[in-house]
């Protein structure tokens, strides 16, 4: 493998229907060890309902704003600085917990689940992706995943579901 420079602009972007993602580093050129992804939440957007990976851990870097996170049963607020563990087959979710936009750095580990994040860009996002389309994509990457938790968890945290693209 080659030594590679990521600048700030550097990596193919898209919206996921809630929060953006720049794809950075893939598992291609990891040997399938991780890949890493830049996560930008515009004010107050959760990310995603609950969900759980059956195949990789999550570790989100808070780069600037604050990223609230449901783990299982537990609430926390991570500020600039911060690395949040998720690991896999652990219910969780997150969402920019404050009023101005937020960045995280997404490791994904083992790679593979970036490949979702591209599919579901080429969807056009979870909120324009087909129903069925959208289950199929998440059985094949092995994501369970609570539509029915949205409601919830953007009255409880105050939040906007989905979030605008920044």
């Amino acid at each position: 493998m080659a030594a590679k420079v990521v600048g700030p602009s550097d990596g193919k972007a898209g919206f996921l229907g809630s929060i953006g993602v720049r794809f950075m580093i893939d598992g291609d050129e990891t040997g399938g060890g991780f890949s890493l992804v830049e996560h930008p939440m515009s004010a107050r957007a959760l990310a995603a309902p609950l969900h759980r990976h059956a195949r990789e851990d999550e570790y989100s870097y808070v780069l600037e704003g604050s990223m609230g996170a449901l783990l299982g049963d537990e609430e926390l607020v991570a500020g600039p600085g911060d690395l949040v563990f998720k690991p896999r087959n652990q219910w969780h979710t997150f969402w920019n917990a404050g009023d101005q936009p937020a960045r995280i750095l997404e490791i994904i580990s083992p790679a593979g689940f970036e490949k979702y994040f591209d599919e579901l860009t080429e969807l056009g996002g979870s909120t324009a992706a087909e129903p069925e389309v959208l289950m199929e994509l998440c059985a094949r990457y092995e994501l369970e995943v609570d539509p029915q938790s949205i409601p919830g968890l953007v009255e409880r945290f105050d939040l906007r579901f989905p979030g605008e693209p920044i």
